[in-house]
């Protein structure tokens, strides 16, 4: 069976989305070595749960608002999911879908980030809902 490995964020402006993600999750990125526009994404420590990945320049526009979804959309876990959804929105985020209770698995909304990009935020825990 094959599982996802890696995730690749596509970026206008590359620095704007870095300083998005490491602001709203703390992630780290790197510039990848050899003169490619290519940067890895670290979002927690080796060991722990979830996959690392990149962020590479988007070739061509970003996607209209409402646009149905050209690729596969990423969902983070976090231990409160209004807190990063409103801060989403402060550093200029949108709403995609608000915040849902899914039974047995926790709450889930989606974001538009700054660039046009869909993704998932979840909090894996029913005892709020």
């Amino acid at each position: 069976m094959s599982r996802v490995m890696h995730f690749e964020i596509h970026a206008t402006k590359p620095q704007a989305l870095i300083d998005f993600y490491s602001a709203l999750f703390g992630w780290t990125f790197q510039h990848f070595p050899g003169g490619q526009d290519y940067w890895l994404i670290t979002p927690g420590p080796d060991g722990s749960p979830g996959i690392n990945g990149g962020l590479v320049p988007r070739r061509g526009a970003a996607p209209a608002h409402g646009a149905p979804v050209g690729a596969f959309v990423c969902t983070v876990a976090v231990d409160a999911l209004d807190p990063h959804v409103e801060k989403s929105l402060t550093l200029g985020a949108s709403i995609a879908l608000p915040k849902m209770a899914i039974p047995g698995v926790g709450w889930l909304a989606y974001i538009i980030d700054p660039d046009g990009n869909i993704l998932g935020i979840i909090q894996p825990d029913m005892s709020a809902a």
